[in-house]
């Protein structure tokens, strides 16, 4: 028995396989990954927090206002975004535990969900504490977290050596002078890596409402000439030649479709001119974004920087919440896609360059092993990113692992990506990742398709080996 409102530690054998020798043998493979260090090459963890090694404010700015994964499920419970800080500067301490009560008495709409596992596991292992969160713990709870937020260990900086994380990569706009960045790197003390990832897509929508001035802001600051869509051009080169630079190992891009169709050099300019004098149309701004794309994959060949992919999401889905909130704050919801024909045109001219990585990723799981797999499994330059965003879960990773590895094996997709900006979680997030690989693999040995010594090694390679080649590090 435990006492009231509390709970018994973090099992050892979570996640798991419940067959009794296929988790011996999974324990075994797990502990020989269990604690090796943090690789993020994709996330969204704020540069300042670390160049400027900002302390918390308080439990709900740390854990619930930058979460969108738990703000939408408590919005969808009848929670307003308002109470959760969600839009908002900063909270007073009044509100902070309001929030957080508010957090604690909808506990249990997250039974099942990945979002508990990985609070559950930040409670335990990060603020090691037992209790279960409700209204009856809640400002307990708010106390002990504030508390653990007050040392000086729990700064972001020291917490990148006590998670171990590596190597961590941002997602920076391309007009971002990098100057967090540029202070890490120039910081002796600092020892860990975190670069900058080129995320381009606002720029490379000409039928949005915002486009034409980001035009004139990518023009300043790169000092191209975007009048003309071969400005455009030179000016990207001239962007991610400048994150490449500061570190950048990676670009990102997510589009509502992944055509990557190119267009003749008239016609490319053409549709740029009426995009500026702000006379295009959806269909031809959806033209002119796809042969965008097409060049994006020309560049990587040529600078080497990992391509990612991750379409096929309606952006802001409730027009409300995006005027009151702005975006990014869980509205976002996944649609189908289509990848064989729409990826061919850039495959067609680039998918056997030596110079080219390019991840795709999806949260249309129909595509893994229909399309993504058989095209990882051909292309030399194309690999299936692993699950995130909204099947970033146990049973969606081991789906994942048997829709893939059966045509392309594991050689072919990703490595894990957090792909969060709640940071605490993320040794949550990977840990779970390792844990269900080492289960996987478990079961190729119960079945007598691996031996023991191979599936640990392609548990290492996946944790360790797999995303610095994947991302070049």
């Amino acid at each position: 028995m435990t006492p009231d409102g509390a709970r018994p530690s973090l099992h050892p054998d979570r996640l798991l396989p419940a067959d009794p020798g296929t988790r011996e043998v999974a324990r075994r493979v797990y502990a020989e990954v269990a604690d090796l260090p943090i690789i993020s090459p994709h996330g969204h963890v704020p540069p300042a927090w670390l160049a400027q090694d900002t302390p918390f404010r308080d439990p709900t700015s740390l854990l619930i206002t930058p979460d969108h994964y738990i703000t939408r499920l408590l919005h969808a419970s009848g929670v307003e975004l308002a109470r959760l800080g969600v839009g908002r500067e900063a909270l007073s301490e009044q509100e902070a535990r309001a929030a957080f009560r508010v957090f604690c008495q909808h506990w249990p709409v997250f039974r099942g969900t990945p979002m508990r596992l990985w609070f559950e596991t930040v409670l335990g292992q990060v603020f090691g504490t037992e209790l279960v969160p409700s209204a009856g713990t809640a400002d307990e709870l708010y106390d002990q977290i504030a508390t653990w937020i007050a040392q000086d260990t729990s700064r972001p900086r020291a917490l990148m050596d006590t998670f171990d994380i590596a190597f961590l990569a941002t997602t920076d706009d391309p007009c971002d002078d990098l100057a967090h960045h540029r202070t890490l790197a120039e910081d002796p003390s600092f020892l860990r890596r975190v670069v900058p990832t080129f995320r381009p897509d606002r720029y490379l929508e000409p039928a949005s409402a915002v486009w034409v001035a980001d035009m004139h802001r990518l023009g300043e600051v790169s000092g191209q000439d975007t009048g003309s869509y071969a400005g455009w051009v030179a000016a990207m080169e001239e962007r991610r030649a400048y994150f490449k630079a500061h570190g950048a190992v990676s670009t990102d891009h997510s589009h509502r479709d992944l055509g990557t169709e190119p267009l003749e050099p008239v016609e490319a300019e053409r549709l740029y001119s009426a995009a500026l004098a702000r006379r295009i149309s959806t269909v031809d701004g959806d033209r002119l974004r796809r042969h965008m794309v097409c060049e994006m994959v020309r560049m990587a060949s040529e600078d080497g920087l990992t391509m990612t992919l991750h379409p096929a999401v309606h952006r802001d889905h409730h027009p409300g919440t995006l005027e009151a909130y702005g975006a990014d704050v869980g509205a976002d919801i996944p649609i189908s896609v289509e990848v064989t024909r729409a990826l061919q045109p850039a495959l067609a001219r680039y998918g056997t360059h030596p110079n080219l990585t390019l991840v795709v990723f999806t949260i249309d799981e129909t595509v893994y092993s229909r399309e993504l797999a058989p095209l990882a499994g051909f292309y030399p330059s194309l690999h299936v990113g692993v699950p995130w965003w909204f099947i970033d879960a146990p049973d969606a990773i081991t789906r994942f692992r048997a829709a893939v590895t059966e045509s392309a094996g594991f050689t072919r997709t990703s490595g894990f990506v957090d792909d969060t900006r709640a940071f605490l979680s993320i040794p949550a997030r990977h840990d779970m990742a390792r844990r269900l690989d080492s289960g996987f693999l478990a079961r190729l040995i119960a079945e007598h398709r691996l031996t023991e010594d191979e599936a640990v090694e392609t548990a290492r390679y996946l944790v360790q080996t797999q995303p610095r080649e994947v991302f070049g590090l």
